[in-house]
């Protein structure tokens, strides 16, 4: 009916009383992202949390920490690289179906083919090349995909829109170490299935959640000067952005320190031998319930508070304490209470992180490219964590990764204190 109104929603930030219309455009993107997430991180949860590392122990048991840091770390480094790159060309595609669909299309069906072959790697270089695009592809999906909040999504429901982002992201992860113990006996199987369900899904996006024509937009002519920016935000022009990439980044390397490592934390640690690999379905179960409160709670709660910084500094410092755990505890009970806390922590931080550094961005003309360097804050410690959980494992035991991770995530707490513009 024309003289309908549109629904409304509580803004945030400076001025959280306002309201702002939630177009019929805006609702299905808010759906949709639940279902795109989930079909992307359930990949990111099975494979480099539990077949990887299965497929890596089936090559060579004995060194098998050493060869998945190897792995694990040079895909990231390729992630790593492929965030800012890619998000710099998606923001300066040019096609009829708008700037991000290219690469969601193409960065998801060339992930199926990458896992299609790495399903038959035997051997540990196999397993690194095959790893290596990967990531590249995926990259070039979630670059992409990380932009439709600053691009499409008003500030003030933009802590409602992480929620749902985070809810897809993190029921993915915890549904895909799921999925994987399931199908660990499948590995083929579960390289076919896992990335042709996140094709599926985003074809479906690309139709029903279409972005606008991009052809008539000007870019800045293209040079060497502006591709070495890709990789680089001026910290002193934006402090702010600089001091959340820290925050990131330090928080990160904290989290995957730990949970980069949960497989072979539950055989040698807590010494479950065998049965490890029937414990992460248990593990996943708590996460997912909790994760997906805290999610739920936390970004909703940030909007109609119209406050950022506290709720992603206490959730570090909640990351922090729930290490202490498995320390005092080193049992499966102890693994299960440190995953309950540490869900808490990690969803409440990714459900409200991700709309605070929205709006620190420096450029409405580069958000893919900006997101992609923020996401090095994400990607860099997939690369940093394993090499400094394998080194500390190597020199020090298991026990000691616990206290790297609560020194970290304290730090990352401490760096979201100066940003200025964001309350």
């Amino acid at each position: 009916m024309a003289n309908q109104q549109p629904e409304t929603v509580l803004a945030t930030g400076p001025t959280p009383s306002a309201r702002v219309p939630l177009s019929p455009q805006l609702k299905r993107l808010f759906g949709f992202i639940v279902p795109v997430n989930l079909a992307i991180y359930i990949v990111v949860g099975a494979i480099p949390g539990v077949l990887l590392p299965l497929q890596v122990q089936a090559i060579d048991e004995a060194d098998k920490a050493a060869n998945l840091a190897l792995i694990t770390g040079v895909g990231a480094a390729a992630a790593m690289i492929t965030g800012p790159v890619v998000g710099l060309l998606s923001d300066r595609t040019r096609t009829r179906f708008g700037r991000r669909t290219p690469w969601l299309l193409g960065g998801a069906l060339t992930t199926g083919l990458a896992l299609l072959g790495m399903g038959f790697a035997n051997g540990i270089i196999q397993l690194v090349v095959a790893w290596t695009i990967t990531q590249i592809a995926l990259n070039s999906v979630i670059s992409p995909l990380t932009a439709l909040l600053p691009d499409r999504v008003p500030s003030a429901v933009r802590g409602l829109f992480s929620t749902c982002s985070g809810i897809g992201m993190m029921v993915g992860i915890l549904g895909g170490q799921v999925a994987g113990a399931k199908l660990s006996e499948h590995l083929q199987a579960a390289y076919l299935i896992l990335p042709g369900i996140m094709l599926v899904v985003i074809v479906l996006f690309t139709i029903v959640c279409p972005d606008t024509s991009s052809r008539e937009r000007v870019n800045e002519p293209f040079s060497l000067v502006v591709f070495m920016k890709t990789f680089w935000v001026n910290p002193v022009r934006h402090p702010d952005f600089f001091w959340g990439f820290a925050s990131r980044i330090t928080l990160f390397i904290g989290y995957y320190v730990v949970s980069g490592y949960q497989l072979y934390l539950l055989q040698d640690y807590i010494g479950l031998g065998e049965d490890a690999v029937d414990a992460i379905p248990l593990l996943g179960a708590v996460n997912l319930i909790v994760m997906i409160v805290a999610i739920g709670v936390s970004g909703p709660l940030s909007d109609r508070m119209g406050r950022r910084k506290p709720v992603v500094a206490c959730a570090a410092l909640i990351m922090a304490a729930s290490m202490t755990v498995p320390l005092l505890m080193p049992t499966l009970t102890g693994m299960l209470v440190h995953t309950a806390i540490c869900s808490i922590g990690f969803g409440t931080y990714m459900a409200v992180d991700a709309a605070l550094m929205s709006e620190v961005l420096p450029s409405e003309g580069t958000f893919a490219k900006d997101l992609g360097v923020l996401n090095i804050a994400a990607t860099l410690p997939q690369t940093v964590g394993p090499f400094v959980a394998g080194a500390i494992v190597i020199a020090l035991g298991y026990s000691a990764l616990f206290p790297v991770a609560i020194v970290l995530a304290i730090v990352g707490a401490v760096c979201v204190l100066p940003i200025k513009s964001v309350r």
